[in-house]
């Protein structure tokens, strides 16, 4: 992981509410045409889909997690500061003090728990297990125990496998964060 891929972080926008998706596509482009795309690297509003029945037709619509606020992916920089806090419909950043203060950025977890409720893997992590392996579990409800893969879901980040517990076997979902190669 080089300097710039370890300095990166999420921040949250606070915009005119409505005016999240203009927002977006201003941030973008600006960042396109000031040369900024190595430090404005994604800008996200988060989303959820939600189901509506109306005359009796089901229609799927996004609805916004968070109205009036849009998530940036940054290295800070001052150029990229100034970049996004004059974007038009940036009304600032959250977390931030005024007075010229650089904002704090959110906490790997919180962005995790943010991009998995879009259905996004915030972080791919590479695991090189198999199925019918033995893993040890060391997060979760399962920690301490281990188990054997019976499902990969790689591009999810996710595995399934069988615990046993009380005598019997049970069906365990694990991110790959929680879980390890058993020692052989």
């Amino acid at each position: 992981m080089n300097e710039l891929e370890s300095a990166k972080a999420w921040y949250v926008l606070h915009t005119y509410s409505g005016y999240e998706n203009k927002v977006k596509q201003n941030l973008e482009s600006r960042a396109k045409s000031m040369n900024m795309e190595e430090r404005i690297l994604q800008v996200i509003i988060p989303e959820e889909e939600t189901t509506t029945e109306k005359d009796g037709k089901t229609k799927m619509e996004k609805e916004k997690i968070f109205p009036g606020y849009v998530l940036v992916e940054m290295i800070m920089s001052d150029d990229a500061w100034y970049v996004v806090r004059n974007t038009p419909g940036v009304t600032g950043f959250v977390g931030s003090h005024g007075a010229g203060s650089k904002p704090s950025p959110l906490l790997p977890e919180e962005i995790d728990q943010i991009l998995r409720s879009m259905g996004i893997n915030p972080r791919k992590i590479e695991m090189d297990v198999e199925l019918g392996e033995r893993i040890k579990i060391v997060g979760g409800a399962f920690a301490g125990m281990e188990g054997t893969v019976t499902e990969l879901e790689t591009e999810k980040g996710k595995i399934k496998a069988s615990v046993e517990m009380f005598g019997r076997e049970t069906n365990a979902e694990l991110d790959y964060n929680q879980i390890s190669k058993l020692d052989d």
